[in-house]
């Protein structure tokens, strides 16, 4: 087994290291006032680190958002490098006694219900799956809702008609945005009567391109060097930080635009504003927050799902690329919001979240 990567613990006011112990375990006597212990909520992170810029750095907003609201919250996190490394992450935090402990990804999944199984007094959350046990709280966002707008908006500022996407892996966190956007440039043909041709992602055949990594910029980097020589002029990369090398094409070749997705493009990557026209947000940083400050207050378990409706997912600002939609893109834009929210149209991507 590999070792556990130890815990760090981050001041929220100015980003200081509070301290980490040789093994990683929170100090036994760490007190805040009235409140007695710390409430220790322990972060796991999916690859990438909590500075990919994209998922990762969302979930640890959300949980020094918990922190800023309840002193008596301690949060941590441990990194995960490899695949290998999420189980052994895991349970370091069981054995260091974590009060929760916060899985960020998908692909933590089977590690997670091991863990929780084994371990049913200990509280756990999970993002981007779902986990049916009564001490895992699922943490599920609907994208095909908001990356259908973004694929809509892409179609619709589109200069060349050709359009492209790529995933980090090819998993259902992954190809539920690559549908929605599939089906977003789809419903701008048919209204207009367009023919803006999609690169990358077949949602029929679930088939398409991927950089088999959330990390590697310069494969994300060549890939978007390959739709741009094929014509497309807008890019969604849903691939954590390898996208990063999307925006770096995009800096060479300003008539290229990318769409980013789960936080703020402008926010999480500032010195690439001029590159995004968009993103396709998840709220992590609100569900984990919401979590972990539930946890402390005893709730155990549970399942939410982030939509349009609930504002768990929604379509960014279009920031310094804003010239670049018209009124009558953005009128459409809101049009669409609420018609999916009302059912009326019907996204289609077997990807989706199941709501009980």
């Amino acid at each position: 087994m590999r070792p556990a990567m130890k815990f760090t613990a981050a001041a929220l006011a100015g980003g200081l290291v509070l301290g980490l112990s040789a093994c990683g375990k929170p100090p036994a006597d760490d007190k805040a006032g009235d409140s007695g212990a710390k409430f220790n909520a322990c972060m796991v992170t999916d690859l990438g680190g909590v500075d990919d810029k994209s998922f990762n750095t969302s979930a640890w907003k959300g949980m020094q958002e918990a922190a800023k609201k309840d002193t008596g919250i301690n949060a941590t996190y441990a990194q995960s490098n490899t695949e290998a490394d999420y189980e052994p992450n895991l349970q370091n935090a069981v054995d260091n006694n974590c009060s929760l402990i916060v899985a960020v990804g998908g692909l933590m999944a089977d590690a997670t219900k091991k863990l929780a199984t084994a371990h049913p007094d200990k509280q756990f959350a999970i993002v981007d799956a779902k986990i049916d046990l009564p001490n895992v709280r699922s943490m599920e966002f609907n994208t095909a809702q908001n990356s259908f707008m973004a694929g809509y908006l892409a179609a619709a500022t589109s200069k060349t008609g050709k359009v492209a996407t790529y995933g980090g892996l090819k998993i259902p966190p992954v190809t539920i945005f690559m549908d929605g956007f599939a089906e977003g440039v789809k419903y701008f043909n048919e209204k207009k009567g367009k023919k803006v041709e999609l690169l990358g992602w077949d949602e029929a055949k679930q088939e398409g391109t991927f950089a088999e990594s959330f990390i590697d910029q310069q494969k994300g980097k060549a890939l978007t060097e390959t739709f741009v020589s094929q014509g497309a002029d807008v890019v969604f990369p849903v691939a954590g930080g390898t996208g990063v090398g999307s925006t770096t094409v995009a800096k060479e070749k300003p008539e290229v635009s990318v769409v980013w997705v789960d936080v703020d493009g402008c926010q999480s990557l500032a010195t690439a504003c001029d590159t995004f026209l968009s993103t396709a947000e998840k709220n992590i940083p609100a569900a984990v927050t919401d979590a972990v400050i539930a946890a402390k207050g005893g709730a155990k378990g549970g399942a939410t799902v982030g939509t349009l409706e609930n504002k768990g997912v929604s379509l960014a600002p279009f920031q310094k690329k804003d010239a670049l939609v018209t009124a009558e893109t953005k009128a459409e834009l809101e049009q669409i919001k609420t018609d999916i929210i009302a059912g009326t149209i019907k996204i289609q991507s077997p990807s989706q979240p199941k709501v009980s």
